[in-house]
Order: structure tokens, then sequence, then C-alpha cells
């Protein structure tokens, strides 16, 4: 029974999405636990996006954008509701916590409210009027006005209903502020969308000895913090707009002898390393970022991968390895002609590409040796300034405010 709402406002066919959406996050493994079970049965989240249809609203893997720049990129939305659960399946809200929510679609700040029950608090911010205004209607005519929704840049956190039980960020953040590590209590959990080195995982932090460490992470996408903390990409052009390179931080890059290396005569190197057609390997692709000294992603538009410029990895970002004026990076070719098992492939372009490529490969190969179906990684978050000395080994990954380590233990 729903404690917070008194109304109830949900029609027969919003009903039995919401019940096919919550079976079905179940069967995926996603929502896991009783009270995130019973949290997304009962919040309406077709009130929290009324401009979308309902096969939209409760579509798994559905993204609802509620707001776009004036390039058409989205700056706001209600997340895929596996997202959402894997989240606060990892924050592990308890009831009668202090929560804050950054990043503030109405829906999610619903669902935690739920988990806290009415003993407990929750503040959801956003840096953006129209968002907050969307937020806070949204969230009244749901009946969860006990929600605080205020207009804040995030980078400060919110000191004055400090500290927090959990503090949960539903936009990709480059780094963590100080202002988030200082109000979380000192048992807290901070879950946050961390980008590293192009890449984003939502992780669950909590506190050991000065500094914070992971307990785990998913694999995730979020539009990106705004504010004071936004930290956008670098996009190198390779060839016109069709193929460009994303980058993060201030990594080097020399765009005519990488645009050059593109359309040079290439190489192919086979992995030897398969995976089934429905395996993830997103874990690989963190590896490679922590391992690689140059990394980004390569990516195409579909007439350039119809053209040959580059191979459909590239659609949504090829992981890429950079060397000075050579590249190298994966795609992946069907071994059965049911396509159920994938090999890896390195493709590797410019005057180094065989040696790139080479690397690249014996990267994959380390990775289904040593790490594949093992613990996965370790995140650490040192404050900036923190000498190397007391920082253990792996790849470090300097910041504003924050130092990040990321070091990968093996199977025991």
């Amino acid at each position: 029974m729903n404690t917070l709402r008194d109304n109830d406002t949900t029609t027969p066919d919003a009903a039995a999405l919401r019940t096919a959406m919550v079976e079905q996050l179940r069967s995926e493994g996603e929502l896991r636990t009783d009270p995130v079970i019973r949290a997304f049965a009962t919040v309406p989240r077709e009130l929290f996006a009324p401009e979308a249809p309902l096969e939209q609203v409760y579509d798994r893997d559905d993204v609802v954008i509620t707001k776009r720049d004036e390039n058409g990129l989205a700056v706001s939305s209600v997340s895929a509701p596996r997202i959402q659960a894997s989240m606060l399946e990892q924050a592990e809200v308890r009831p009668g916590m202090r929560v804050l929510e950054i990043g503030s679609g109405g829906y999610n700040a619903a669902l935690i409210a739920e988990l806290v029950g009415p003993d407990g608090e929750v503040t959801t911010v956003d840096i953006d009027q129209f968002v907050v205004d969307r937020a806070r209607a949204c969230l009244a005519e749901a009946g969860y006005d006990r929600v605080r929704v205020l207009l804040v840049d995030a980078e400060g956190g919110v000191p004055e209903h400090a500290p927090f039980d959990r503090i949960i960020v539903t936009a990709g953040a480059w780094d963590i502020p100080p202002a988030w590590i200082d109000q979380l209590a000192p048992d807290g959990v901070l879950v946050v969308p961390l980008r590293m080195r192009g890449l984003t995982r939502s992780v669950a932090f909590v506190r050991e000895q000065g500094r914070l460490v992971s307990r785990g992470y998913e694999l995730c996408g979020f539009v990106p913090i705004q504010g004071s903390g936004a930290n956008a990409e670098r996009l190198v052009l390779l060839h016109g707009e069709d193929v460009a390179l994303r980058l993060d931080g201030d990594q080097a890059a020399d765009a005519d002898a990488l645009s050059a290396a593109l359309t040079s005569e290439r190489v192919v190197r086979p992995s030897g390393v398969e995976v089934g057609g429905f395996e993830p390997f997103d874990e690989l692709d963190l590896y490679l970022a922590t391992e690689l000294d140059g990394f980004g992603l390569l990516v195409a538009t579909p007439a350039a991968i119809e053209a040959g410029l580059a191979e459909r990895s590239a659609r949504m970002g090829a992981k890429t390895a950079l060397d000075g004026v050579s590249f190298a990076y994966r795609a992946s070719q069907a071994t059965t002609k049911e396509r159920t098992a994938f090999e890896f492939v390195v493709y590797g372009h410019g005057p180094d590409a065989d040696a790139v490529a080479f690397r690249y490969v014996e990267l994959i190969r380390e990775w289904d040796r040593t790490h594949r179906g093992g613990p996965g990684a370790r995140i650490e978050v040192h404050p900036t300034g923190t000498p190397d000395t007391e920082i253990g080994e792996g790849r470090l990954i300097d910041k504003k405010h924050t130092r990040v380590l990321i070091s990968w233990p093996t199977s025991s």
C-alpha cells in the first residue's frame, strides 16, 4: 500500500503495462529486492512522462526525452526503467533515510520517496528552471509533494539539508566535487554515473580510509551534467563530420595525421577470442580504456560505414587505441552461420598500424585469460593533490577535484 499518496490516478492500461514492466525487470535481474519492486509497481510513471505514449513510458529500455537544447541534443530526460532500477538497487535505500538526488526528472524521486517512507526525506535538485518546474508539477500531480525540489547547481551540493545517507546522481558526471563527499554521511553511499576515459559506469561508492571505494558498478548512459561541473568531450574530425574521434580530458591528438591514417591501407588482426551473441563484454571495454595509454571512441555515420571508411562497430563508438599518428579499433565477425558467436577483430590504420593492432589484440587476449568473468575493476577516488606514493597501482586519471584510480584484481 502506498503511504505517501491518497489519490490513485492509474488507468487500467497503465496499470497493466506497469505490471508487465516490473515482471520484465525482475526476470532480467534489474529488480532484485522487494522494496524496489514495490516502488516500481506503485509509482505511476505515466504521470512523469505525459507527452509520451504509454507503450514508450513502460518500455524497459526507453528513455523519454523531456528537453532538448538548441542543437536538438537531449539535456533532460526520464531515464530508462532498467537504469533507474539498477541504480536504486545499488543505492540500497532504507526507510527513514535522507536522500539527495542530483538531476531531477521527478519519477526517480518518487521511487526514492516510496523507499524512504514517511519518516525519510527526499531532496531532488536541478540547474534548469524548466526541469525543476516540471518535476515539481509532476510530483504534485502524482501525490509526492513531500519531495523537496530545488533549483541548484549541484556542484555545491545542498549543505542546508545535509548530511545525506544516500546521494544518487542521475546525470553523467566527469568528476566528483568535494561537496558531494563532504555532505555524504560517514556510512553513506554515493551512486554516480562516472565518466572515465569516455566510458560511463554507474558506480556505488563507500568511504574507506579517507577515500571513496567502489563496491560495484553497472553499464549506463546519461545526459551530461550541466553547470560548473560540466566537462564536454572533444570531437576530433577525421573525415568531415562523417568520421570522428571522441576523446575525454586533455588527451592530445594530431587530427591531420589521424585523418591521413584513416584512408591509408589498413591491417586486420583477428584476436582468436570469441563471445556469444548475447554475452556482454562491457568489462573488456573498461579494461582496454584503463590499459591503453591512448584511448578514444571512433564514431562514424551510416554513410561512412557504407563507404568502407569504418566498420559497423563505429556506429555506437568503436573502442580505439591511439598512438601518435596511428590508431586501431575493435570490431567483430560472426563465426557461426546463425550468428550466435563472434570473434573480436582489430583494424589498424597509419604507419604504425601493425604495432598498435598487435598491442590491442594482446590486451584482448590478456583480458580473456585473466579477467573475463572475474570480479571486475576496483575504482578508488582520492582527493586531488594526493601523492602518487599514497595511491596504489593501476590507471590513474587526474580530474579537477579528484584522482581516480582503476585497477583490476584477478580472480582468487
